[in-house]
């Protein structure tokens, strides 16, 4: 496969190094910046398995570790986009698949900046040209939000 259509297979291209998207390896998956960066710091965590559509394709040992991997992602996303951004509210996470056919799980941080009609309501109801304006795709411009990430991904976690 081509390195420019590491979007084809977004997970094989991660376990072969070609994912540009990927933040940090984990114990389950693969955290990756969002392609889309309207609201700034947007994570989705990627099975290692490339078979397993849903969830409960895992045995429970992985469920377990990809829901701990999605756990540590959205406190990676929390916490930079709290320092980098004052109007950082929350963070949401979603599991859905229903465009991509393999386990992933969305992490979107929430601002008191957005628009008023959409700051209380799902991420799935913004204009369609959020997903697809080029002034929206992820850029170098992202890097130090990406490094922020990284950071808090590399701190070790706290004790039980």
């Amino acid at each position: 496969m081509n390195p420019a259509d590491w979007r084809a297979d977004r997970i094989g291209a991660a376990l072969r190094g070609e994912n540009p998207t990927v933040l940090r390896r984990l114990d389950a998956g693969f955290a990756v910046i969002g392609d889309v960066q309207f609201l700034p710091g947007y994570a989705v965590l990627l099975t290692d398995e490339p078979e397993a559509q849903r969830l409960s394709d895992l045995p429970r040992p992985r469920r377990l570790a990809f829901l701990s991997d999605l756990d540590r992602l959205a406190e990676a996303v929390e916490r930079a986009c709290r320092r980098l951004d004052p109007a950082f509210r929350r963070v949401n996470l979603e599991i859905l698949g229903n465009r991509d056919p393999f386990l992933h799980a969305h992490v979107w941080p929430r601002y008191a900046w957005e628009p008023a009609e959409l700051v209380h309501a799902p991420v799935w109801l913004y204009p369609r040209d959020h997903w697809t304006a080029e002034r929206h795709r992820l850029g170098p411009e992202h890097t130090p939000l990406r490094e922020e990430i990284g950071r808090e991904l590399d701190r070790p976690a706290p004790p039980e």
